[in-house]
């Protein structure tokens, strides 16, 4: 019997995260059956549960990959003296997101949009009544949190950002802006990033001259 390769497991996985996302997006957690799931990907049970052994793994497996995508993205930019202004570098990570006129890096898209939004304000509801998803997003925030603090730090040993303001009230405001025009896509519609970039760089002229 011939082995099947690591690219071939890989694609399947992705196969099933996707198709999952997009019934999630489409339908909401608790509508969503795993046979709408295996409808979706038209796999057998057999394929979808040699990955997943369910819907909360399911769920548990794109929050984990969409955070870890955003920390990623945040620890690159700290290893940059100094790191990319917060106009430049929430856009970049939002862009990678959502993406820009169609899928953002991780695939999850659904209707032509960016699912993240709509399963981002599920996950936060699904969070109040499930302990374990609670917990792997507390993490998951607290890894992302950290690597925003590197950033700010960044900008503050670089003299381009006040030192006297503690690095991880920054980092949780920006955070909350990125958040907060996620959910406001989820909830009022889609608008390009630039918006977002556009709101910080005013935020950020404040005290300028001229």
């Amino acid at each position: 019997m011939a082995r099947v390769s690591q690219e071939h497991l890989d694609a399947r996985r992705r196969q099933i995260l996707d198709g999952a996302a997009r019934c999630f997006a489409r339908n909401g957690f608790h509508a969503t059956s795993m046979q709408d799931v295996l409808k979706e990907v038209n796999l057998s049970a057999g394929a979808v549960y040699r990955y997943f052994s369910g819907k909360d793994e399911l769920i548990a497996a794109i929050v984990t990959e969409v955070l870890g995508g955003v920390r990623e993205a945040f620890e690159d930019a700290a290893r940059h003296t100094p790191p990319p202004m917060p106009d430049v570098l929430v856009g970049l990570v939002m862009t990678q997101v959502l993406g820009v006129g169609g899928p953002g890096k991780h695939g999850l898209t659904w209707e032509g949009e960016a699912s993240f939004p709509r399963l981002m304000v599920q996950v936060w509801t699904e969070t109040l009544r499930d302990s374990e998803l609670s917990a792997l997003l507390r993490e998951g925030f607290g890894a992302v949190r950290d690597a925003w603090v590197k950033v700010v730090e960044g900008y503050q040993e670089a003299g381009v950002m006040r030192a006297d303001v503690p690095a991880e009230h920054v980092a949780r405001t920006l955070i909350a802006a990125a958040q907060g025009f996620a959910a406001q896509q989820a909830l009022f519609g889609t608008a390009p990033v630039e918006v977002l970039q556009d709101g910080l760089r005013g935020l950020m002229s404040m005290g300028a001259s001229g």
